[in-house]
């Protein structure tokens, strides 16, 4: 697989709609996720690095949503790609509209479908689990190591920033070449 890096010579344009096509094949396939990279939290959702390139380039990583899960309105400050494996997601939209936090627009995400954010197309959302009866799971691709990453949660209310990094909910990395699952 060719890089998908700026460093690699691709501009963000690229860098998006290469991803686009190795991912829409990742997620067309429902049975390789080991099932600890799966596991949902009873309170929050999980992120779980799959892949972070040597060079902190990219990662790819999953969420998996409880029932009725959501996130803050956050940005990424880095290009990303979220496939949706299992489930369906419902994705909110915002903008900056002078300091004014303004929701711009929704949709639901499905299984095989994608969607991306960076700071050129827009970068600010909230992503919920759109069942309250079972859990969800996207894939994502990110332009950088996104656990490490110094990202923004947003009071909607005053549109005031608050620094955050992620993390993973790891205790171990899945061997994604291994011909067993779980």
């Amino acid at each position: 697989m060719t890089v998908l890096t700026r460093d690699a010579g691709a501009d963000e344009p690229a860098i998006l709609a290469r991803g686009t096509e190795h991912l829409s094949a990742l997620i067309a396939h429902d049975d390789w996720l080991p099932d600890y990279c799966a596991q949902p939290h009873p309170e929050y959702y999980q992120q779980y690095l799959l892949h972070c390139d040597p060079e902190e380039r990219f990662s790819v990583v999953s969420f998996v949503w409880g029932p009725g899960q959501t996130t803050p309105v956050h940005d990424h400050t880095v290009w990303g790609l979220v496939g949706m494996l299992r489930g369906k997601e419902i994705g909110r939209r915002f903008a900056f509209e002078g300091d004014r936090l303004v929701e711009q627009d929704s949709d639901i995400l499905e299984p095989g479908q994608i969607d991306a954010v960076s700071p050129s197309v827009g970068d600010i959302h909230s992503v919920a689990n759109a069942y309250d009866d079972r859990v969800s799971i996207s894939i994502h691709v990110y332009g950088g190591n996104i656990g490490k990453v110094r990202r923004h949660v947003f009071d909607i209310g005053t549109g005031q920033a608050k620094d955050f990094v992620s993390g993973y909910a790891n205790d171990r990395l899945p061997n994604l070449w291994s011909q067993e699952h779980g």
